[in-house]
């Protein structure tokens, strides 16, 4: 019996009957916290809102809406840095197995059947969960586009299916009050883009939003979202319990230097340096941060580092907000990209995009990114921009979790660089790599700087 077959028959023993919560040490069985475990973090009070939604945040049935006992921070992981790494999905999946042997009942919520992959094949009995063991990844269901189709891969001929099964990171949830929408204005390629039956060319949120394709506008809309897509509520979320939701999450910060930064961005004084004191190497590392990353990461102007530096855009070279970086897979066998590991691979779909003329255009990705938001083939890839804030301890990285080390981060940049040369010539250089369209003084990372740079990464 191969590994993978053995998981998931042992997976299978994961169902809905399975009524008991796990009560052990957080992380590992259950990753809820107690409602007063993470200390609340307001400046205004009566703190009222944050600690409502404190509770909402670790309760498993929110707001008395039914669902499938998930809380938020059963994917959010408080001890992972509010995200969901696969070693932690691996550890509760074998803590889970060895309780059962004791308890035939007990349970783990962050294993239900609408995240399992073969949910669409067998519902409620689905028992398959190797994308979240093994990748940490959850399912994300978006509708097709009017013009765009799946490829069946039995007969590929397009397929009658409207919606499609993508598999994203868990994004971390601190530090949301530096993300987001950002007000801004983002310039854009000067490529003509022509509506396809009526869709909006540019998409939603132009100035930025959440999730990492950007298709919610505010805090509130992604809990929404999420509170019907993965905890499977039945009934519309009152107002007020998105509210809170976003209210205490906009508390929750990588550490008090971010904290301080989003006060000032809020209240409009002048930001602070968010960054902790830095030892000579760390400081060498943001120097070449700010040479070579904050064109899209953003740099002292910009410090959220969300936000594409615009002071830094000449006409020869616009930067956009949402960018492909080609962490999606298949990806493009020159200019030395990793290649993506079986695991992920796997996640594949071929869709059909017809285009204004009426021509048709094919692609192969496992994630199509914000072209399921527009329609238009040049967006397959497009994600918005992340958030830097706490990188250290958000391992593994990329909105599918394909990078295991920043290391390898900074190997698939070095990639995507070579590859951004080598597609483009001056004095039309983009300004990812060129400040002036003509040489290349961005992007690239010397061999001595990239110790520097990781160990500033690691501080951040």
């Amino acid at each position: 019996m191969s590994a993978l077959t053995r998981l998931k028959l042992l997976l299978g023993l994961l169902t809905l009957t399975s009524v008991l919560a796990l009560t052990s040490r957080a992380g590992v069985g259950q990753s809820a916290a107690p409602p007063g475990s993470l200390e609340l973090d307001c400046t205004d009070r009566p703190c009222d809102a944050v600690a409502r939604g404190r509770v909402a945040f670790n309760d498993r049935k929110p707001g008395g809406l039914g669902g499938n006992g998930r809380a938020c921070a059963d994917c959010h992981m408080p001890s992972e840095g509010f995200q969901l790494s696969p070693a932690a999905a691996r550890a509760r999946f074998e803590h889970v197995l060895s309780e059962r042997a004791r308890n035939q009942n007990a349970d783990d919520p962050l294993f239900r059947p609408v995240d399992a992959d073969d949910f669409r094949t067998h519902g409620e009995l689905a028992s398959d969960y190797s994308n979240l063991v093994e990748n940490g990844l959850v399912r994300v269901s978006m509708a097709l586009p009017a013009n765009v189709r799946l490829i069946d891969p039995a007969t590929g001929q397009p397929s009658d299916e409207t919606f499609v099964d993508l598999w994203r990171a868990v994004m971390p949830v601190f530090n949301v009050a530096i993300t987001g929408p950002d007000n801004v204005d983002p310039t854009w390629p000067d490529v003509p883009r022509a509506p396809i039956l009526g869709l909006d060319p540019v998409g939603p949120n132009p100035r930025g939003g959440y999730q990492h394709d950007a298709r919610f506008a505010t805090l509130q809309e992604q809990a929404r979202g999420a509170l019907f897509a993965h905890a499977q509520i039945q009934d519309e979320p009152p107002a007020r319990l998105l509210d809170d939701l976003a209210a205490f999450q906009n508390t929750l910060f990588s550490s008090p230097g971010v904290r301080q930064l989003a006060q000032a961005l809020q209240t409009g004084t002048p930001p602070p340096d968010p960054d902790p004191e830095l030892t000579a190497e760390e400081a060498q590392g943001k120097a070449v941060f700010n040479r070579a990353c904050a064109t899209c990461h953003g740099s002292p102007l910009h410090p959220g580092t969300t936000t594409s530096d615009v002071t830094l855009t000449t006409v020869v070279a616009p930067v956009a907000r949402y960018l492909n970086i080609r962490t999606s897979c298949p990806r493009p066998p020159e200019d030395t990209f990793a290649p993506c590991q079986a695991r992920i691979q796997r996640n594949a779909r071929t869709y059909r995009i017809t285009l204004a003329n009426g021509t048709t255009q094919t692609v192969t990705t496992t994630d199509p990114g914000r072209m399921l938001l527009t329609g238009q083939p040049g967006d397959v890839g497009i994600m918005d921009v992340t958030n830097l804030r706490g990188i250290g301890r958000t391992a593994p990285y990329f909105h599918n979790n394909s990078a295991d080390t920043l290391e390898e981060v900074l190997d698939h940049y070095e990639a995507f660089f070579r590859r951004v040369a080598r597609v483009n010539r001056p004095p039309r250089w983009p300004a990812i790599i060129s400040s002036d369209g003509v040489t290349i003084d961005r992007g690239f990372i010397a061999p001595d700087e990239r110790a520097p740079l990781l160990a500033y990464l690691r501080k951040l």
